[in-house]
């Protein structure tokens, strides 16, 4: 378990402080795909760095598998490290050494025998997916391909954390695909405990159990990735969503090109998404035969995250006013987020 307590870290220059990160308190359980994402600036990789006191924070404790990380001596901070594997968004790999090198320089000083490392480093190579490399250098492979073996370096000491510090940023969505992918089935595998620093909610959705929202500095939401998804609470949550929904895009269409949706007097435009994960019940037909109005979906937006829906769709309401709302009003009490987006 990881557990951060009132951590605030402050930057001082020129006579003048920065506040990097502010009174931030989180828990991260075992096994957990953990995701912190915020803009540029947030203070998101500050925080991570706060784990294994790459950054020591200026207030606050840092638990670490019963360990309280602050307290530490060089020596024992050293060995508690080594269950903390990390890796960056430009990989850091050694330029001069083979994929095989890479992996097996944390094991210089373990104790292994030569036989013992290059048993290891080919296991782990093995399990990233990556062993026919062993013997080129990093110049020789692609992004996906050094980030693959900057993940088997980061494993060698059997860490039971892995922190990744915009570990996508530099990929092409296919090639983070895959290592999403390779993350998740590593946390499976090994019972790996994950935290993401991104800035794309994409790699959030795709991969984590829970998620942390920053904003200058503190954490603004945070909880289970259904219940962020499905209702979020902040605007930059909601800032964050709309850049992988087009649910949030027909906002757009109604406020400039209302033509495009062939708007009725009485029309209401509103969007409706999933606030709990059975969504079995025929909702949309259903509020159409029992008060008598039209409904038509000009947008649907659902996918699979955290093993529920996550979406809605976007819908016109034509009829009689009293009987919209009186559907509207129902809608909400099954569950269903209804927002008015617009009306003629």
């Amino acid at each position: 378990m990881i557990e951060l307590k009132n951590i605030s870290k402050t930057f001082s220059e020129n006579r003048s402080e920065f506040h990097a990160v502010k009174d931030v308190t989180l828990t991260i359980q075992d096994g957990e795909i953990y995701g912190i994402i915020g803009f540029s600036g947030a203070g998101k990789s500050t925080l991570v760095r706060c784990i294994n006191l790459l950054g020591r924070p200026s207030k606050g404790e840092v638990h670490v598998n019963g360990a309280d990380m602050l307290s530490l001596s060089p020596k024992e901070l050293r060995e508690a490290r080594k269950k903390i594997g990390m890796i960056f968004q430009h990989f850091n790999l050694m330029a001069s050494r083979t994929v095989f090198d890479n992996v097996a320089f944390p094991l210089k000083k373990s104790g292994l025998s030569k036989a013992e490392i290059k048993e290891k480093v080919n296991k782990l190579l093995d399990l990233v997916e990556i062993r026919d490399k062993a013997d080129v250098y990093p110049a020789q492979l692609s992004g996906g391909q050094k980030q693959r073996v900057a993940i088997a370096r980061a494993l060698a000491n059997d860490p039971s954390v892995l922190l990744c510090d915009e570990a996508t940023s530099a990929l092409d969505p296919q090639t983070t695909g895959s290592i999403l992918a390779l993350l998740k089935k590593l946390n499976q595998e090994l019972s790996l405990t994950i935290v993401i620093i991104t800035h794309e909610m994409e790699v959030v959705k795709g991969i984590c159990n829970k998620v942390a929202v920053m904003e200058r500095g503190e954490v603004v939401e945070s909880g289970d990735i259904f219940d962020i998804f499905s209702n979020p609470k902040q605007k930059i949550t909601k800032d964050f969503i709309r850049t992988t929904s087009n649910l949030y895009k027909v906002e757009d269409w109604v406020k400039n090109t209302p033509e495009v949706l062939g708007l009725e007097d009485g029309d209401v435009v509103a969007r409706l998404t999933y606030t709990r994960k059975d969504i079995s019940e025929p909702l949309i037909s259903y509020v159409s035969r029992t008060y008598g109005i039209d409904l038509n979906i000009i947008c649907a937006d659902v996918e699979i995250v955290a093993g529920a829906p996550i979406g809605g769709t976007v819908v016109i309401f034509r009829g009689d006013a009293a009987k919209i709302q009186a559907a509207i009003e129902d809608l909400r009490s099954k569950h269903v987020g209804v927002e008015v987006i617009g009306n003629e």
